[in-house]
């Protein structure tokens, strides 16, 4: 009868989990756990341990060769806990057996007991199970697979700890390159040139511990790079404490590798996803918008929602009979610094800048990120954008007089409408091409009262009007106009 067959054989018999206890891999209510499963699954005492997560395939045949005598050369697969701590001198003998009695009464975790008991902390239980993972010399395979290189920091005062992480992660053959680091300061100060993809911290270290040392990484330039707190004390209490730090998650130390890896695999992808949404606004709103959006992303609905906004488009007059007469580099470098200001004004304000359009521009507030004063930021960019054209024309005019240039100074004015309510916000466009953008009547409207506008004038809709007090912008009314797909005349207000 071959090995396999007699293991097939013995798993398939309670007295194998009776086997199993006496080796200290399981304990008693793991044993029974699996027993009470095999009536619905038809799995063997081993096989049901496996599928429970308990042990591994290894450890049974192990287990097995042992209790036949067939492994007399070489040593046990698993260093049982409770030995390593006795050896390592944490607990003695007596303490152990104390331990052990209460054990097979709850059928908690050995180590749990142990603490709870004032024998030993948690760092102590860690580094046994780091030293018992080291004697057993495998990792169980891992259930996912990371894709390209991932550089690892590590931050823990334990040799041991770090030693033990470096080596697991390194063993699972995922391309991660672990670099560790037992001085917070130190790693502080080194994660700027190291530059890794997510940090692992201890939680308990002398100095800072994990939570200060995570706070200042998120509060630092490399506030982008994910932190895991590794820690013996996974308590609900620490979990908060740690995530309020700004931790992205928090791994129990007894974890496998593989499960550590498939964290840090989760981490990476929430990360790459939250990078993906900091690119797209970064480049029209403002670093504090974007901060918002990433606090509260279930909020930015990306394939289209419907908000009230407040809309504004703002022109440049008479540019294009300007630029025919000058040469195209001026041209373009007066429309740069125009566009410039104006984008100045919306980010101040908190906007979205929607695009440029030629020699103007369109900006929304409300999307993504909705403020209960958005009518009013809107009007105040509007005021800050017609301020910086006349800072700009008197710019123009100084220069003008000092060159002693023939003719006038190059004159501009702006013409800004703006117009609250209901539109579509979203991704619009291909598959080679989107943008977040606004769509819908109220951002026709404010397209058609910018180009009613006059040089130098705000021309506002009714809805921005009933958004903004007389007391926070002044307006004057205006007869009613006339739009195109309008059948009624619209209110029109000029802001003072």
């Amino acid at each position: 009868m071959g090995y396999d067959s007699t293991l097939s054989m013995s798993s398939s018999s309670p007295l194998f989990g009776d086997l199993l206890l006496k080796l200290g891999i399981v304990t008693p209510s793991q044993v029974q756990e699996a027993l009470a499963l095999q009536p619905r699954t038809g799995q063997r005492v081993g096989e049901a341990l496996i599928s429970l997560g308990y042990v591994t395939r290894a450890q049974l045949h192990d287990a097995l060769s042992e209790a036949l005598g067939l492994n007399t050369d070489k040593a046990p697969a698993h260093a049982p806990l409770g030995e390593l701590l006795v050896g390592l001198k944490y607990i003695t003998l007596g303490q152990l057996e104390e331990a052990l009695a209460f054990q097979r009464k709850d059928g908690r975790k050995l180590g749990e007991i142990l603490v709870e008991m004032g024998h030993c902390t948690y760092r102590q239980i860690y580094e046994a199970l780091s030293l018992q993972g080291r004697i057993t010399g495998r990792q169980e395979a891992p259930r996912q697979v990371l894709q390209g290189h991932h550089r690892v920091m590590v931050v823990d005062d334990s040799p041991l700890a770090c030693d033990f992480v470096k080596e697991g992660l390194e063993a699972l053959g995922l391309g991660y390159e672990v670099m560790c680091f037992q001085d917070p300061y130190e790693a502080l100060e080194q994660v700027g040139k190291v530059q890794p993809a997510i940090v692992l911290s201890d939680l308990d270290m002398p100095g800072i511990d994990g939570l200060e040392l995570c706070w200042r990484l998120k509060e630092s330039p490399s506030r982008q790079v994910p932190v895991i707190i590794l820690t013996a004390n996974d308590s609900e209490a620490e979990r908060v404490k740690g995530l309020r730090a700004g931790a992205d998650d928090y791994v129990n130390k007894s974890a496998s590798m593989a499960e550590l890896s498939a964290r840090i695999e989760s981490v990476m992808r929430r990360t790459s996803e939250t990078e993906r949404m900091r690119k797209l606004f970064a480049r029209y709103t403002s670093d504090a918008v974007v901060e918002e959006i990433l606090k509260s992303p279930d909020t930015v609905v990306l394939t289209g929602e419907k908000r009230e906004v407040t809309v504004l488009f703002a022109d440049i007059r008479n540019f294009t009979g300007l630029a025919e007469s000058l040469p195209p580099e001026q041209v373009v470098g007066v429309l740069n610094q125009v566009l410039g200001r104006l984008s100045d004004a919306v980010l101040t304000c908190g906007g979205t800048l929607d695009k440029f359009l030629g020699d103007g521009l369109m900006a929304v507030w409300g999307a993504p990120v909705h403020r209960t004063d958005d009518a009013l930021r809107a009007l105040q960019a509007a005021k800050m954008m017609m301020s910086a054209m006349v800072e700009l024309r008197q710019a123009a005019q100084a220069e003008w007089a000092a060159n002693e240039r023939l003719g006038r100074p190059l004159v501009l004015e702006l013409g800004i409408g703006i117009n609250s309510g209901l539109a579509v916000a979203g991704n619009i466009g291909g598959s080679m091409r989107t943008e977040y953008t606004c769509i819908g009547d109220a951002v026709n409207v404010a397209a058609r009262l910018c180009a009613l506008a006059g040089p130098g004038e705000i021309l506002a809709g009714e809805r921005t009007r009933e958004l903004v007090s007389n007391r926070e912008m002044p307006f004057e009314d205006l007869p009613p106009v006339r739009l195109k797909g309008k059948q009624q005349p619209v209110p029109l207000y000029r802001v003072l």
